[in-house]
């Protein structure tokens, strides 16, 4: 079985690192190329960088960024935030991104992701899904969780692994920066649904949710914000304490 990857997210306004609850009452919370680089160096797997604000102004910026964090990071990092066209993707894999998370423009034109994934290859593209638990039911959500669709999150997962994408991040919108923990029924029930990896993202707050997301849970990854970027644990200690436990991480 591969080993369980750990993946620091940051949220990225302006050139900064924000973070907020529910991606509401942002804080700067430091130089995303920095926190990146100490990141890595402390045995990230992956990192994630999103472009939260997504204006167009701020694209020149962000692609920019993307650039000077190819050039310093030295693990694979995915990129985030406003990309509708395969000229979006493209600009941002050329800038040095590993790959590409598409969320509400793919909702918007589920053909967007067989596009990319056919220019670039399944590998290239990740599909983020927000969702919120409306009634028992797990509407998908767009435009950082404010707008609710029709889409339901099963269905809306087993037709983007159809249409070519390579991995799933799901962030549940109910936990989103509350440090409660995952819906881990939730997550086995979509990673035990889903033929490509499952990112959970969305309500770390301890060594033990990421380890129960990644057994009871079954994702195949942890997505972590705030543990890390207030200095509750550093991505090496949260490793080992999930080696201590048997899950199997690399160090």
């Amino acid at each position: 079985m591969p080993a369980k990857r750990i993946i620091p997210c940051l949220d990225v306004k302006g050139g900064r690192t924000v973070k907020g609850i529910n991606f509401e009452g942002l804080a700067d919370v430091g130089d995303p190329v920095e926190m990146g680089a100490r990141y890595a160096a402390q045995g990230a797997d992956e990192l994630v960088y999103l472009d939260i604000s997504a204006s167009l102004e701020d694209r020149n910026t962000f692609t920019d960024l993307v650039g000077r964090i190819a050039a310093r990071i030295n693990i694979p990092f995915t990129v985030g935030g406003g990309i509708a066209s395969i000229n979006d993707a493209a600009r941002l894999l050329d800038a040095g991104a590993d790959k590409i998370t598409v969320n509400s423009a793919a909702v918007a034109n589920p053909g967007l992701i067989e596009e990319i994934a056919s220019r670039y290859g399944r590998q290239f593209v990740v599909v983020a899904i927000d969702a919120r638990n409306i009634d028992g039911v797990w509407r998908v959500t767009t435009h950082g969780g404010s707008r609710l669709t029709d889409r339901e999150l099963f269905s809306w997962a087993e037709e983007v692994e159809r249409l070519g994408a390579g991995e799933i991040m799901f962030t549940s919108m109910d936990h989103d920066g509350t440090r409660s923990g995952y819906p881990c029924d939730t997550f086995a029930s979509l990673c035990s649904g889903s033929g490509i990896p499952v990112i959970a993202s969305g309500g770390a707050g301890s060594v033990d949710d990421i380890a129960k997301v990644l057994t009871e849970g079954k994702a195949d990854a942890a997505l972590a914000a705030s543990i890390f970027h207030y200095g509750d644990m550093t991505v090496r200690a949260l490793k080992e304490d999930l080696l201590r436990q048997g899950i199997e991480v690399r160090i």
